[in-house]
């Protein structure tokens, strides 16, 4: 899960991307005032049990109203890691997200197992997506 984070974060900073700045929050840590600030966000969570972390389900708890209604139409991206199966954290993301109307800024990169370099890349192009959709104002 490191690396992915690594490579996601990689991917924000490439350098054709100008004017965003990252800042990055722990699940457990982030509130609902940096959800309120950012213009974009980026998740990421392993698959626990076939559900998304327990850290990234308390993010969503703690912002889910006071956000509710000044985030609509914001993007973000999930990438998520699994041993066996991701498809219950990522529907348990995307619904949470569709309530909070999210939009969604490309598909969840999804990997099972021990990432190989194409998963990296992946994970890359996901920073690297939102960021130059944000950097552009498409975001």
């Amino acid at each position: 899960m490191q690396a992915m984070f690594e490579a996601v974060v990689s991917g924000t900073a490439a350098d054709e991307i100008e004017g965003v700045a990252v800042e990055i929050r722990p699940a457990l840590t982030a509130s609902a005032p940096d959800v309120l600030a950012a213009d974009g966000y980026l998740l990421g969570t392993p698959a626990n049990i076939g559900y998304m972390s327990g850290a990234l389900k308390h993010f969503f708890d703690s912002i889910y109203y006071p956000c509710l209604a000044a985030t609509v139409r914001r993007p973000y991206a999930l990438y998520v890691h699994g041993n066996n199966d991701t498809g219950g954290a990522v529907r348990a993301v995307e619904s949470i997200a569709a309530g909070l109307k999210w939009r969604r800024a490309r598909p969840p990169v999804c990997v099972t197992g021990e990432p190989a370099r194409s998963d990296l890349d992946a994970c890359w192009e996901l920073g690297a997506t939102i960021a130059a959709q944000l950097a552009s104002g498409a975001g």
